[in-house]
């Protein structure tokens, strides 16, 4: 099998070098890109953060989610730029006057055209407007129409329909795990327990794999090496399910088999 070589002019302008890497061509212009997620680039391309100086106006305008502002920084300038994520399935998509929430671990870039707010629902952003935004997934994306109810760690995003519900099993609930999730306020549940419920009209992305794509906390530095704990987020000792858990939850987790 031959092995195909890229330079600058084979590489495609804002599509897929792959299924797990996609290429943005910049021509004296700006995207939002979470950190780490930029593989290699050619050209002159600069990265700020967020809250530049510079910047003040670009995200004044674009980026209104102040919990994740240091989760991103801005690239900036010309070439083409190398975006991958573990390795994970990556695609482009394009809204059109659209409002889309998506798992905030797994949007990776988006263009300034498009407006990132917080979503009410913890752990995702929303994005609106007009413009193109690359997201990975842990296996191909599946989109659905509701009503539906899907398994939250297979949620990807939804668009333009409400946020969803929480709908618990009757069994679960009247169950020991529903009992000491009661109590301790810990504790997960499988999709055959625990669903996120979708009415109304629009669409909601679904991966093909129900494991979390493991995402660092919030505004959190990076982990340490030698730190007890460190490593993968969410590789503390909770489930995949519980990104960033800290070590004490994780340890009564096990305790308690969730």
């Amino acid at each position: 099998m031959s092995t195909v070589h890229h330079d600058p002019a084979t590489l495609p302008a804002d599509d897929n070098v792959n299924a797990y890497t996609f290429c943005v061509e910049l021509k004296g212009s700006q995207w939002f890109l979470q950190k780490g997620k930029m593989i290699a680039y050619y050209g002159t391309i600069d990265f700020n953060g967020i809250g530049h100086g510079r910047l003040d106006r670009l995200v004044r305008t674009s980026f209104h989610s102040p919990l994740h502002a240091s989760d991103w920084v801005v690239a900036e300038g010309s070439g083409k730029m190398l975006l991958a994520d573990r390795a994970f399935d990556v695609n482009s998509y394009d809204l059109e006057d659209g409002n889309l929430t998506i798992r905030s671990g797994n949007l990776l870039a988006f263009q300034p055209s498009l407006a990132l707010k917080q979503s009410i629902v913890p752990g995702f952003l929303t994005l609106i407007g007009t413009g193109k935004f690359v997201a990975a997934s842990n296996g191909p994306v599946v989109f659905m129409e509701p009503p539906i109810r899907v398994d939250p760690q297979a949620l990807v995003g939804w668009a333009d329909c409400p946020s969803p519900c929480h709908h618990y099993d009757h069994g679960y609930m009247t169950g020991l795990l529903g009992g000491l999730r009661a109590m301790t306020g810990l504790g997960g549940a499988s999709g055959e327990e625990h669903q996120f419920e979708f009415v109304g009209a629009g669409t909601v992305l679904l991966q093909s794999s129900e494991a979390l794509m493991a995402e660092q906390a919030v505004g959190a530095p990076p982990q340490q090496a030698g730190v007890p704990g460190a490593g993968a987020p969410g590789a503390s000792g909770g489930r995949s399910g519980v990104p960033g858990l800290p070590g004490q939850l994780g340890d009564l987790q096990r305790r308690f088999g969730l």
